[in-house]
């Protein structure tokens, strides 16, 4: 039974709870209400998910700056104000009529979702809870991971029976009650703040961001980030230019989220004996494992069904090792920074991939191209993994 304080373990299935709305609400909402606002507003796919990449930037620069508030002041204050501040957001977005409206918005959406989304909820959870923060960030993610199960099909519904521009005003309204009003009522002023030490740094003296440990972590995580975004939205269209029919392909793309869920029971189920090198580990082997099996037999059924199991598991995985990984390679002085520099080269990696690896297929007119450059990004996920755990202080 884990403990943080004087707090129950219905505390951190609380703050799970209010990121599965979170994550639901101001990011795959998005995913259901671009069609519908093609259809009526006339704007191209490529200017919807623009803002969507604005949206992810923002996100990157913010997460630094929060991270210190948090390291500073505790995570109380952003969490709320990242909750009522998406909502409202999305209450603005359900009126837009204007291109520049809705890339405003986006940029603003980053702020907020850099305030609300995983790594506030991480801090929190590392500070009250000593030795057993791996298994809260893990019950976290494993409720997080049905963010997209759970608020993808009620967003189309709403869509399908209101309206988009009426689904999004109440998904929005639904977030500042709901997430706003669990963290005002779960969170104390101070909960997540770093304990009191001015400058983080390693035994030989130097800045932690300077180190070869959190450059090897940046690397890991940015080359990780370009894999995953580049897969989103580029296997579709990878499997039907192999001719793969759409049956089969929803059966793959069916397969990934339960695997993702997999993984993440069975790392709550290890609970203190897992560790970020040991899963970092198996999440590099798996992705470049996946990946592989793509380029070999990007057609075959049965291989692609490998593919989605061994993917599955390994990104379900790679969001506890990324929560993890800071206070076990770095320590959890300054938690919060940390992680919010690391986010930084992450979110431009994860809003430049789709657009960089379509460009590549656009020039090339080959999907082989794609996946290369996505096994090339496996290899320097490897390398910035072998960096870090070797360079690491034991």
């Amino acid at each position: 039974m884990m403990s943080g304080g004087t707090r129950p373990y219905s505390f951190v299935w609380l703050l799970a709870a209010a990121q599965l709305v979170a994550w639901g609400s101001l990011y795959y909402a998005f995913a259901v209400a671009v069609v519908p606002m093609e259809a009526e507003l006339g704007w191209s796919k490529t200017s919807l998910n623009g803002a969507l990449s604005v949206g992810l930037l923002s996100w990157g620069l913010c997460a630094p700056l929060v991270g210190q508030w948090i390291d500073r002041h505790g995570a109380r204050a952003v969490m709320i104000g990242g909750a009522v501040a998406g909502g409202l957001l999305m209450v603005a977005w359900s009126q837009v009529r204007e291109i520049w409206q809705f890339y405003l918005i986006w940029a603003a959406m980053g702020a907020s979702m850099a305030c609300l989304l995983y790594e506030p909820a991480f801090a929190v959870v590392t500070a009250l809870y000593g030795a057993d923060y791996r298994r809260a960030i893990t019950a976290i993610t494993l409720l997080g991971g049905f963010a997209s199960t759970v608020l993808i099909p009620v967003t189309q519904l709403l869509c399908d029976a209101v309206g988009w521009r009426h689904a999004i005003l109440a998904i929005g309204l639904f977030c500042i009650v709901f997430v706003g009003g669990i963290h005002a009522l779960l969170l104390r002023p101070g909960d997540g703040k770093a304990p009191h030490q001015p400058q983080a740094v390693e035994k030989s003296g130097g800045p932690l961001v300077l180190s070869p440990v959190f450059l090897g972590l940046a690397v890991w995580f940015t080359a990780y980030g370009a894999i995953f975004t580049g897969l989103t939205f580029q296997l579709i269209p990878l499997m039907s230019a192999h001719d793969l029919d759409s049956g089969r392909i929803i059966v793959v793309m069916a397969l990934i989220g339960p695997m993702q869920v997999f993984g993440r029971i069975v790392l709550l189920a290890l609970g203190r004996r897992q560790t970020a090198r040991g899963t970092g580990a198996f999440v590099v082997v798996s992705m470049l494992g996946s990946v592989t099996i793509l380029l070999l037999a990007p057609g075959y059924f049965p291989a692609l069904v490998a593919f989605a199991l061994l993917y599955g598991a390994g990104n379900g995985i790679m969001t506890i090792v990324r929560g993890t990984a800071v206070p076990e390679y770095l320590g959890n002085a300054r938690y919060g920074a940390t992680n919010g520099a690391l986010a930084l080269p992450i979110n431009i990696a994860k809003a430049a991939s789709p657009l960089a690896l379509a460009g590549l297929w656009s020039a090339t007119g080959s999907p082989r191209a794609v996946i290369l450059a996505l096994l090339a990004c496996c290899g320097v996920a490897l390398a910035g993994y072998l960096t870090a755990t070797f360079m690491r202080k034991s």
